[in-house]
């Protein structure tokens, strides 16, 4: 974690996140980093359909015709989060961490994350094989700290 801060405060970067899944705690293990204040800007938990519509700005069409959990989802996260936080980076996540929530479609596990840098928007879909909800959300974060540091170095 201290790398990925320490790449971001060199490069002059500044990243924020939004978060449903993992209720925050990718937020967490960045800000609980020395340093991380130089470089995060802001965290949202948009747990619910709502907060990503009221919030966010995602589109309810959207969430209806595609669900909370689909690669356009994310898509509108992140880039509707980049309007509000002008961060450099900018980083979205929704999923399921189970155990309840699944369809024979999306099943437990499924998770995508966005992350917008520039005008450019990359949408990773994972299927994260643990049942365990804690499993599933650590993973999560993990891949997702992965992602930020390959886009940002």
């Amino acid at each position: 974690m201290k790398s990925l801060i320490n790449i971001l405060a060199k490069k002059k970067l500044r990243i924020s996140v939004v978060e449903s899944c993992t209720g925050g705690l990718l937020a967490s293990n960045i800000t609980s980093t020395s340093g991380a204040s130089k470089v995060f800007n802001l965290g949202f938990v948009t747990y619910s359909n709502q907060a990503k519509i009221e919030i966010l700005k995602v589109n309810k069409n959207i969430i209806r015709k595609y669900g909370a959990v689909s690669h356009e989802c994310c898509s509108a996260m992140v880039n509707n989060l980049s309007k509000i936080s002008k961060a450099n980076i900018n980083v979205s996540v929704t999923g399921i961490a189970g155990p309840k929530g699944a369809t024979k479609l999306k099943p437990v596990g499924l998770v995508y994350i966005g992350i917008k840098k520039g005008n450019k928007i990359i949408v990773n879909k994972c299927l994260f094989k643990s049942k365990k909800r804690s499993s599933i959300q650590k993973a999560t974060v993990s891949k997702a700290l992965n992602l930020i540091l390959r886009t940002v170095k």
